[in-house]
């Protein structure tokens, strides 16, 4: 999948850690640049010969043809990030960067029906343009926004939420919470784990009559939120996940692969209609073999986090080290994470087309 340079055509301040980015679609590329609610971008920038890439979602609503898209994206300074630190402190109104088409599958087709979000921090960015799009497109859906912070100044997108109640005072529900400071309205402080949203969600919503649950931000939440909903009955066809932030603790615990990996073997891979067959060297991932040949391989985070290197599992077996992207029915239907991926049999075929 190319990149596209686009111009900065706007920064907007959010918090004193966080920008919101919106880059300009040529006529040319509007269809390329149109997104689903919940999609994300992978920006790609060169330092010193060395290439960094990161995934940021959209938090605008998405835009009917032949209205152009709007691609703004929310970025939070990461300690030590290096793609975030450039956004905050050097990128410029009219700079170019380069960026992927949309990507994802954190996503809501809008509907009509009865939709909640569990969100921390940034897991706001993807949620915000789902909800704005779905309460926009169709006048009988709700949506339910319950949103965890450390402080009121470190939240963001807040005049976009206020808009949203000030719109849409019948169908949107905000409820939020402060991990670190003391509202004067809403939760008591505290973070929103599993055992506390056990006993909030039934006295906020009808748990059981919710369409789609929608969970984003970091990883504890995200499975705090998970454990508390399938405690109260819900099916997990009805939870979609994004996971934000996964640090080297949470890392350690993911679940481990039961497959072993094998040593060398080959790979075959396809990719925009184009296959090739090349040895796999020792510890390396699947991803990396394929971009020794291919350097259009599809990824960003290389962490198993942001699923843009998905890829259908032909034949043959892998051990995949880590997934926080892939759902329950993707990794059944066979998909992988090349990234994560590591051959398990002497042949090994992937399609990245599927």
């Amino acid at each position: 999948m190319p990149f596209h340079p686009l111009r900065v055509r706007g920064i907007e301040r959010l918090t004193d850690d966080a920008v919101a980015v919106t880059l300009a679609v040529p006529p040319e590329l509007r269809e390329t640049f149109r997104h689903v609610p919940g999609q994300h971008l992978a920006l790609r920038r060169i330092v010193d010969g060395r290439e960094i890439r990161r995934t940021y979602s959209i938090c605008a609503p998405a835009a009917e043809a032949p209205d152009e898209p709007v691609l703004r994206v929310g970025i939070r300074l990461v300690d030590g990030g290096a793609y975030s630190t450039y956004a905050l402190k050097e990128l410029l109104v009219g700079d170019t960067v380069e960026a992927m088409p949309p990507t994802g599958r954190f996503v809501l087709e809008p509907r009509d029906g009865h939709f909640a979000a569990i969100v921390g921090g940034s897991g706001i960015t993807p949620v915000l343009s789902i909800a704005t799009t779905l309460l926009t497109r169709r006048p009988h859906a709700r949506f339910c926004l319950i949103r965890s912070d450390r402080t009121a100044a470190s939240t963001m997108f807040l005049e976009e939420i206020a808009d949203l109640k000030d719109r849409f005072p019948d169908r949107f529900q905000l409820v939020t919470a402060l991990s670190r400071e003391e509202q004067q309205s809403g939760l008591p402080s505290g973070r929103l784990d599993g055992d506390r949203l056990t006993e909030l969600l039934p006295a906020l919503l009808p748990v059981a009559d919710i369409d789609g649950w929608y969970l984003c931000g970091p990883l504890g939440l995200v499975e705090g939120a998970e454990r508390a909903l399938r405690g109260l009955g819900v099916g997990r066809d009805r939870i979609h996940e994004e996971v934000f932030h996964v640090d080297d603790g949470a890392a350690a615990a993911a679940p481990a692969a039961t497959v072993p990996a094998a040593v060398g073997g080959t790979l075959t891979a396809t990719l925009d209609g184009r296959s090739g067959t090349w040895p796999v060297q020792d510890g390396e991932s699947l991803l990396e073999t394929v971009l020794r040949a291919r350097a259009d391989a599809p990824y960003a985070c290389k962490g198993g986090v942001c699923g843009t290197c998905r890829a259908f599992l032909v034949r043959g077996e892998v051990r995949m080290d880590r997934n926080y992207a892939l759902e329950e029915e993707e990794t059944a239907a066979g998909y992988v994470l090349a990234c994560q991926s590591r051959p398990a049999t002497g042949e090994v075929e992937l399609d990245f087309d599927r």
